[in-house]
């Protein structure tokens, strides 16, 4: 299938533009970081990592550990900014992400707050544009208002603030060859995130929110009533053949960019994508059921895959 001209690319551009407007090449690193503090910071975000993502925690597994220390602490950035948004016990989720965007930004957040500590030594050591964590913060924040999205650029939209936001910034920890770098990673993670939308469209919609095109389920004569009832019919399998090729053409549009990385992370980088891209063979072979169970690819699925990965990310 190939995408015809999409409009999203020069809005997600865009925004991308706007943290890279802020992008430096100096390597700035704390001074007055206390190293017992900041090993018991690091540690505490790749418990985080290894907690809910058994994926990422294997693939930023591969990179050298003073990036991958960096990487699981942008992670457990992500993760925290996520569960406050989600977390329907808190009495005040915007005091609580004021809070957290506090400590998140500061350049010496409290002791206390170990993520905080790990990601503002990452944030200065690898000089990540401050722009992109404030664009993730606002579009994990966008749950909190919107829970529908009528076309795919709306949606494209969405995924650029809780997914390319990330990709540009792990880019400058493990490190780029130039500015072409930018539109690959924002590709990247809307595609890494497509992919989890897919995935998780009956737990999402068990919490009030469908991050499916509203215009597209009618395209093929779907409505919120049929993924409510988690029917899987023709029309259900059109509809994710659909979505899961436009999924694997990013995919394979973002992958020349893995190029123009460090090469001491393009191998994470590569299992990454590719990982996530295998949920999608699962979808397929379970008849695209992602109501009754989440796809998932197992340890030695996910093992086996990585040789054929590693030579892929060779140049």
């Amino acid at each position: 299938m190939q995408i015809q001209t999409r409009t999203w690319e020069g809005a997600l551009m865009a925004l991308a533009n706007e943290g890279w407007r802020m992008a430096g090449t100096a390597v700035v690193v704390n001074p007055e970081a206390d190293q017992t503090l900041l090993d018991t910071a690091y540690t505490y975000c790749n418990d985080i990592t290894a907690e809910h993502s058994r994926s990422f925690h294997l693939a930023s597994s591969l990179l050298p550990s003073d990036k991958r220390q960096a990487v699981r602490a942008l992670y457990a950035f992500c993760r925290i900014t996520d569960d406050i948004v989600d977390c329907p016990e808190t009495e005040s989720i915007q005091e609580t992400l004021q809070v957290w965007h506090q400590h998140a930004f500061s350049y010496h957040p409290p002791a206390t707050d170990l993520a905080a500590v790990a990601w503002a030594d990452a944030r200065i050591r690898y000089h990540i544009p401050v722009r992109y964590a404030e664009q993730l913060i606002e579009g994990v924040s966008r749950d909190l208002q919107q829970t529908r999205y009528e076309t795919f650029d709306d949606l494209a939209t969405y995924c650029y603030g809780v997914a390319s936001t990330v990709g540009l910034m792990s880019m400058h920890i493990i490190g780029f060859a130039g500015a072409d770098a930018v539109s690959y990673a924002v590709k990247l993670g809307l595609a890494l995130q497509l992919t989890n939308i897919l995935r998780d469209i009956g737990e999402d919609w068990q919490r009030g929110r469908l991050y499916l095109p509203l215009e597209e389920l009618a395209m093929f004569n779907l409505s919120e009533a049929d993924v409510a009832a988690g029917v899987v019919d023709d029309r259900w399998r059109r509809f994710m053949r659909f979505q899961i090729a436009r999924n694997r053409q990013l995919y394979a549009e973002a992958w020349p960019g893995i190029q123009m990385l460090n090469k001491d992370g393009r191998f994470a980088i590569a299992a990454a994508a590719g990982l996530y891209r295998a949920i999608l063979e699962d979808i397929e072979n379970h008849d695209y059921d992602v109501f009754n169970r989440r796809a998932h690819i197992g340890t030695w699925g996910k093992l086996k895959r990585l040789p054929t990965l590693w030579a892929k990310s060779r140049p």
